[in-house]
């Protein structure tokens, strides 16, 4: 039997207890699903995942795509685990039904995708990313567009990629060169090259489907010069059919430390013929509306983190359960049996680091799902606007902070198996190089830092930021009032969302007087601050819930329920005085490598 990576009762704890998901239900968009209904989904992933993408894992390690001939050639697991993927009807999960979609709740989407993350990432990621560039056409693209490639993308026929970064121009967008010259009939002729283009150019599916950034020819420099344009691998007849190539052509191939069976791509357009596209959106607004498969796509990052967090947690509470290592240190007599090792002090210290993060991640992994749940089905236009809001605020937390703690959750996995860990017969080193990605792509943490204190705490005036410290405000005070176990916790969270606030209204303070280059010189300890204090109170929620259910569950439930405060007390003594540490360096503008120069490094 092949070991569960995400603990399906911890799931259903998050899902039904913590954000009581079957009232997303009772929503009009999602009134045609139940409980049962979602369950058997998300059965459906975990039995698929374990099946189907599992296996392939180390193959896809061993065996990176080649380039031959012109093209990407790909492991034969690769497109038969897709196709067993498209056949479930995985693909089409969260798409409204008027789009030929599930209309799932992204809440439950979530819950299922999860597991394929876990069991195999460089699987996963060709759907992650084709299920964000369909969204990006729903919100976007005209109807003739969405008919012609939206569609097909959520049938499992076509694929799709995010084609922004440029040789020169990595997360700085707006120096991308690539030129789009306007064509009589409305289409453009598209020429540059596009860097680090994930899933580019495979021989799987009918057609690949590349959003790309480029600049109309004579349009102003930076951002505001960029549009986005739909350039098909290969360009589409009267019938909507794949037809003759597009002149997108594979110019090499970037080898990874992980993730290797996520092939990644140099690709140049405009080479030996015209690449033609259609631009999606009004010109010069390409950056705004690729930011809905930005979004889309670092939520997607953030719960791979916390899937291979996950599976390191299991993998390694499994040998850790199993491994007869040495005696406790009152045991004297060497003649006596060997412990296991899950019996040392400090291995039960480095499991639990792993259980905060794995299950703290996927709480609050769905709950950003429920958010954006909420934005699109939400009766109220008020409820959406401030859904919306919210999820802004927390997506670069959860992305940024959590695959740095998931990175640290597989490291010490790694060290519970001792020198196991770091050989290949264990998949331990596996999934350590493969999240090592998380913490850069789709924008590196330092952007994401910069972000979070130069862009979502000020935008609409604050609102969403207040949102979130008001959230965590309502959770600290609930936990203060019932019961004398939790008080002190919420004592504490209280405590840490004024801090927070306090640090956030200096930093934008010192931006506007000694400019931002100075503040955002602590953008990293002000990240440390806000993930510490929202992770802590996405685990006094559970240890809430945990709470309340603990008197009337059987014996054989309590040691969960246990289990969920005792890691919640954890938190609270372990992580979140860091954040406290880190307002401190802030209010002391202790920032010494503002200062250093070039020359001081050395």
């Amino acid at each position: 039997m092949t070991l569960p990576l995400i603990d399906r009762r911890h799931l259903d704890f998050v899902l039904h207890e913590v954000l009581d998901v079957e009232r997303l239900f009772r929503l009009p968009r999602f009134a045609s699903h139940d409980r049962p209904g979602a369950d058997a989904i998300v059965d459906t992933a975990a039995r698929l995942a374990a099946d189907v993408f599992l296996p392939s894992y180390r193959h896809l390690d061993d065996n990176e795509p080649i380039a031959e001939n012109g093209r990407v050639v790909l492991p034969a697991a690769t497109g038969a685990a897709l196709e067993a993927y498209r056949q479930a009807g995985f693909p089409a999960m969260t798409a409204p039904m008027e789009h030929g979609g599930l209309g799932l709740p992204r809440t439950i989407a979530n819950a299922a995708f999860v597991h394929f993350q876990a069991a195999n990432i460089s699987i996963a990621n060709y759907a992650m990313l084709t299920s964000s560039a369909a969204e990006l056409l729903a919100h976007h693209g005209t109807p003739s567009q969405r008919q012609r490639y939206m569609t097909p993308m959520l049938e499992g026929r076509f694929h799709g990629t995010m084609a922004l970064s440029e040789p020169q121009a990595g997360s700085s967008l707006g120096d991308i060169r690539t030129e789009a010259r306007p064509l009589p009939d409305g289409t453009y002729a598209l020429r540059g090259s596009k860097m680090w283009i994930s899933g580019g150019e495979h021989d799987m599916g009918e057609n690949i489907v590349h959003l790309m950034l480029s600049r109309i020819a004579g349009a102003p420099p930076g951002v505001k010069g960029i549009s986005l344009f739909i350039v098909p691998r290969r360009r589409l007849d009267a019938d909507g059919r794949p037809a003759i190539w597009n002149h997108v052509a594979l110019a090499g191939l970037n080898h990874k430390m992980g993730q290797r069976g996520t092939v990644n791509t140099v690709l140049n357009v405009g080479e030996g013929g015209d690449t033609i596209g259609e631009i999606v959106g009004r010109p010069g607004d390409g950056l705004a509306c690729m930011f809905t498969m930005m979004n889309e796509a670092r939520i997607g990052v953030a719960m791979g983190a916390v899937a291979h967090a996950s599976a390191g947690y299991r993998l390694s509470l499994a040998y850790a359960r199993e491994r007869l290592q040495g005696r406790h240190p009152d045991q004297k007599d060497p003649a006596s049996p060997q412990v296991p090792l899950v019996e040392h002090a400090d291995v039960r210290r480095m499991l639990l680091q792993q259980k905060a993060v794995a299950e703290g991640g996927i709480a609050l992994a769905l709950y950003l799902a429920r958010l954006a749940d909420l934005k699109a089905a939400a009766t109220e236009p008020p409820a959406r606007h401030d859904a919306a809001l919210l999820l802004d605020v927390l997506t670069p937390v959860f992305k940024a902070w959590l695959s740095e703690e998931a990175l640290a959750a597989n490291n010490n996995a790694m060290q519970v198996l001792g020198g196991a860990g770091y050989t290949r017969d264990f998949p331990l080193e596996l999934h350590y190089r493969d999240n090592r990605l998380n913490p850069i792509h789709e924008g590196t943490n330092g952007i994401q830092a910069v972000d979070l204190i130069g862009r979502k705490v000020t935008m609409a005036e604050g609102r969403g930021w207040k949102l979130l410290l008001d959230t965590m405000q309502a959770t600290a005070a609930a936990a203060a009032i019932a019961d004398p176990e939790l008080a002190p916790l919420g004592a504490r969270l209280g405590e840490a969302v004024e801090r927070l606030g306090r640090t956030a209204t200096r930093l934008t303070a010192t931006a506007g007087d000694r400019g931002r280059r100075h503040a955002y010189a602590h953008a990293t300890d002000f990240m440390e601050l806000a993930g510490t204090t929202v992770f802590a109170w996405i685990w006094l929620e559970q240890a809430r819930r945990a709470h309340g259910l603990r008197a009337m569950a059987p014996a054989s439930g309590r040691d969960f329920l246990e289990g969920l405060i005792l890691t919640c007390r954890h938190v609270f003594e372990t992580v979140l005085p860091r954040g406290e540490a880190a307002a401190g360096r802030i209010a002391m503008d202790a920032a010494w490598h503002r200062e250093m120069t070039d020359a001081m490094l050395g």
